[in-house]
């Protein structure tokens, strides 16, 4: 069957793009299950920037991501629910709210740092690994691969030596 988003080179980048990152995002959601891990792939940045920049406000947190702040809320709100982040008003705005991640929360960005971080990360860096030329050759090199051999499967073979 003809790939008809494929087909329409940089017309249809944008979307191109978008199937590329939730394939990658699934892929990785598979890594987390099978490591009993208890959010969504899609999670992670928001630990990830918390954990670099420490408490932020809700609003510099979308920010630090790139995305919608009704988006972060929601996740935040979900996030709070497992127990993973602490939401406290802010001293000098009760309106502003603070989050941070919470102990849970901590020690499951430490363990995700050690065990599963590195494991997607090399499986993207070997996805990726020796591309060249145009930008439309090199999406149809990375989705090709991942057609033979998906992100959680390379995972798995990262993970065992």
């Amino acid at each position: 069957m003809e790939d008809v988003i494929r087909s329409f080179g940089y017309l249809s980048l944008g979307s191109r793009l978008k199937r590329l990152g939730e394939q990658l995002q699934a892929d990785a959601q598979r890594v987390l299950d099978r490591l009993d891990v208890p959010i969504q792939s899609s999670q992670y940045p928001l630990l990830a920037a918390l954990d670099r920049l420490g408490p932020l406000p809700v609003g510099e947190l979308a920010l630090s991501l790139g995305i919608a702040q009704p988006g972060v809320t929601r996740s935040v709100a979900l996030l709070g629910e497992l127990g993973l982040v602490e939401v406290s008003p802010s001293d000098d705005d009760q309106r502003r709210r603070i989050v941070s991640l919470s102990r849970n929360g901590r020690r499951l960005v430490d363990a995700a740092k050690r065990d599963v971080w590195p494991q997607i990360e090399n499986a993207v860096a070997q996805l990726c690994a020796n591309l060249s030329g145009p930008l439309l050759s090199q999406l149809a090199t990375i989705e090709d691969r991942l057609a033979a051999t998906s992100l959680d499967r390379r995972a798995e073979k990262v993970a065992t030596p």
